[in-house]
C-alpha cells in the first residue's frame, strides 16, 4: 500500500474508532493496528496475519461468554487461541477498546487483570499474580500504556495512563501516570509522552550504566584528590628536608 494512501485510510479509521469505540470494539482492535505499526500493508495482511488481533478477538468472545457465567466454552476458546496465536489471555481479563497486542508470542494476561484503552503490549509480556494474594491479583493498566518486550508487571498493581515499562523490567508496584519505569526490580525514572513517541524504546533510560558511569566518575574524582594529596606531601616532605638541611 503506498505510504499516502496508508495516511488517508488510517486517518479516517481513526475517526471512526473515536466514533464508535464502545459499540464496535473489533474494529478499534483492527483500525489501531493501521496507526500503531508501520508494517500493518493492507487491512487483508492485518485480518489473516495478525496473531494480537486475533487473540484479542477470541478473547472478547470468550469474556463474552465468561460475564454470562457460562460454564467450560469460555476457557476452552481461551486455550484455543492460545494454541493458535500463542497468547494465553484469560476469559475473566478486561480490555479496552483498540488494545493491540504486537507480535505477542509468550503474552500472558491474567483472570483479574485489566487493561485500559489504546494500550500497547509486546511480546513476551506477563500480566500476572505474585501467588500471595487472593481476589484482585493482577495488575490494571491504565489508558495508553507501552510496555516492552519480556516485561512482567506483577500483583494487583496500577499502571498509570501513558506511563511506559522498558523491556525486560519486572514491576513490583505502582507506577505513575506519563512516567516511566525500567529495571529488575523496575523503578521510576522520569515522565514520558507514549502520545508522541510510543515506538521510542531505545530512548529509555540505562539504570545499570548510569550507576556504573556514576561510580566510575567518581573513582575518577578521588583519585585526582589522592594525586593531590600525595604531591603535597610530597611538596612538603621536601620542604621539611630542605629546611633541615639549612
Amino acid at each position: 500500500m503506498f505510504p499516502s494512501l496508508k495516511r488517508v485510510i488510517t486517518y479516517y479509521l481513526r475517526q471512526l474508532t473515536d466514533l464508535v469505540p464502545s459499540q464496535w470494539p473489533l474494529f478499534s482492535d483492527f483500525a489501531i493496528i493501521f496507526e500503531r505499526d508501520p508494517a500493518a500493508r493492507s487491512w487483508l495482511e492485518v485480518l489473516c496475519c495478525y496473531p494480537g488481533l486475533h487473540a484479542v478477538t477470541a478473547h472478547r468472545l470468550a469474556h463474552w461468554l465468561h460475564c454470562r457465567h457460562i460454564p467450560f466454552l469460555p476457557r476452552l476458546l481461551s486455550h484455543l487461541a492460545r494454541c493458535f496465536t500463542g497468547i494465553e489471555i484469560h476469559p475473566g481479563a478486561q480490555l479496552g477498546v483498540a488494545v493491540f497486542i504486537d507480535h505477542g508470542m509468550g503474552v500472558v494476561i491474567g483472570e483479574t487483570a485489566v487493561v485500559g484503552d489504546y494500550s500497547l503490549i509486546y511480546q513476551g509480556v506477563t500480566l500476572g499474580g505474585t501467588g500471595k494474594e487472593t481476589g484482585k491479583r493482577h495488575p490494571t493498566v491504565g489508558k495508553g500504556v507501552v510496555i516492552g518486550a519480556g516485561a512482567n508487571v506483577l500483583g494487583n498493581i496500577h499502571i498509570g495512563n501513558h506511563a511506559r515499562i522498558g523491556a525486560g523490567s519486572v514491576v513490583l508496584h505502582a507506577v505513575p501516570a506519563h512516567c516511566t519505569a525500567v529495571g529488575v526490580p523496575s523503578r521510576n525514572v522520569g515522565e514520558c509522552n507514549t502520545t508522541a513517541a510510543p515506538l521510542e524504546h531505545g530512548h529509555l533510560p540505562d539504570l545499570e550504566a548510569e550507576t556504573i558511569q556514576h561510580f566510575w566518575t567518581r573513582i575518577q574524582r578521588l583519585e585526582d584528590q589522592l594525586y593531590h594529596l600525595k604531591l603535597s606531601a610530597h611538596s612538603s616532605l621536601t620542604t621539611l628536608e630542605s629546611s633541615s638541611h639549612g
